[in-house]
């Protein structure tokens, strides 16, 4: 057995390692210098290094040591946000990147992306103009409301209307609707930090009009509402509706905010998909402000928006904060693509892949599981057949929703399952999806018709190794 000593004098040299003929291919492809492949080596000496002295290290070999530089020039030249096909049937998959674009919003991206834009210029006047322009009248008409303003997520529009509405006065909201999404981001933590003082009424399954009218003072700044986008509390239960908190609003002389969350445009009801309240209904119902997410149920790039009364969002714009939770021109013009999607509604319902994978007809999943069978059957040592399930939609969103789904079910006969999904998550593309047991499964819902084909090589591959 090797000593420390024998091992640490056989690690090579960094211009021996620079200089390998598989190492400076690397090179030849023009995709990174010689400076920080001599860096990437010294990384990995060092590390070799370390785990010899840790006794981590049995034994070295120089292509153990430039396999490992091999990789670590791969973990760098190549990208590290990769499409993904995604099997899972959840539609807005959050560690997937949430709502998958219109081919009219990435087209607008890209237009935008690769030159000039007039994002504050105004060009039938020849003077500078605000970012907020861009969309603001097109989420005015789609909702109606008197003005409206874009952030870079929900959560900083939820900050940024209590610290500009609320700051060292008191925000009323139900004890029920202290929510906690994803990243542990509470109603409470953000209102603590915006300054806002919470004062919490009713109870978590029952809160009256009188309990929020018994909790006003001359401190009260917001009465609050927030949709419990990502639960559900059913039985022995009791919540304001949003027209009875605009009554005791306007009553008092005080605003009234709803945090929707999620925020749908798309009558998703209407196709028998949950009930979620929708951004019109709410600002017809008189909020004064309303905040929600762009990368969820609108189908949109990330980000927050907030809509209302223009007396509100002239106060929130002039706010600096609005300057610090700013978005950039591809935001803008992924979000101004896929608005305008939304003035035709049975065209949002077939252009924007969020509303469209969820509203589509079971029968078209199914022949796409169909389809998958038809070119993998014989070609796998696996049993391989299509059934019934559900889906869900995800992203802390329809809580308690499921929509009939066809999921493909294959059960490895040469492999253990655990396997079969590495080999999947590790291919080009990764593909994800789920294990239940000993099975493997691909949801369609979420497939696209043109990744079919791609998906089953994938598999074939994924099999064979």
């Amino acid at each position: 057995m090797e000593t420390k000593q024998d091992m640490l004098r056989k690690l090579p040299a960094i211009h021996k390692l620079v200089d390998h003929p598989e190492i400076r291919k690397w090179m030849d492809t023009d995709r990174i210098s010689a400076d920080f492949i001599t860096q990437l080596a010294q990384l990995v000496v060092d590390d070799v290094r370390h785990g010899i002295l840790n006794e981590q290290v049995q034994s070295i070999t120089d292509d153990m040591i430039i396999r490992r530089l091999h990789h670590q020039i791969r973990e760098v030249v190549e990208p590290r946000i990769k499409r993904v096909i995604n099997g899972t049937g959840v539609v807005l998959h959050t560690n997937l990147g949430r709502a998958v674009l219109a081919e009219e919003a990435v087209r607008q991206i890209v237009s935008v992306a690769r030159s000039y834009s007039n994002l504050e210029y105004r060009l039938q006047e020849g003077k500078r103009g605000s970012r907020h322009e861009h969309v603001e009248e097109l989420i005015k008409l789609l909702t109606g409301a008197e003005a409206a303003m874009v952030v870079n997520n929900n959560a900083a529009a939820v900050f940024l209307v209590l610290r500009e509405m609320a700051r060292h006065q008191e925000v009323v909201v139900s004890r029920g609707q202290l929510v906690e999404i994803g990243g542990s981001f509470r109603v409470s933590e953000i209102m603590k930090q915006s300054d806002a003082r919470l004062v919490e009424v009713g109870t978590t399954n029952k809160t009256h009009v009188h309990d929020y009218e018994q909790a006003i003072t001359e401190e009260t700044a917001l009465l609050m509402k927030v949709h419990t986008s990502n639960f559900r509390t059913v039985g022995f239960t009791r919540e304001v509706s949003l027209e009875e908190l605009v009554e005791l609003g306007q009553k008092y002389n005080i605003p009234v905010y709803e945090d929707l969350g999620s925020g749908v445009m798309y009558d998703l009801a209407s196709k028998g998909v949950g009930d979620e309240p929708l951004i019109q209904d709410s600002i017809r119902q008189g909020a004064d402000l309303v905040t929600f997410s762009g990368d969820k149920l609108l189908g949109a790039p990330q980000a927050g928006i907030i809509a209302g009364k223009k007396k509100w969002i002239d106060r929130l714009k002039k706010n600096q904060l609005a300057r610090v939770l700013r978005v950039d021109k591809m935001t803008l013009a992924g979000l101004d693509a896929t608005l305008r999607l939304y003035l035709n509604p049975e065209r949002a319902s077939r252009e924007i892949p969020a509303i469209r994978d969820i509203v589509v007809d079971v029968e078209h999943i199914r022949q796409k599981a169909e389809q998958f069978v038809s070119m993998v059957e014989g070609h796998l040592a696996a049993s391989v057949t299509v059934e019934e399930d559900v889906s869900e939609v995800g992203g802390g969103t329809l809580p308690a929703v499921t929509i009939p789904t066809v999921v493909v079910a294959i059960r490895p006969e040469s492999m253990p399952v655990h396997q079969l999904e590495r080999n999947l998550r590790y291919g080009s593309p990764p593909v994800v999806g789920r294990v239940n047991k000993d099975t493997f499964l691909l949801d369609f819902r979420t497939i696209p018709d043109e990744e079919v084909d791609e998906l089953a090589h994938a598999v074939q591959q994924a099999c064979r190794v």
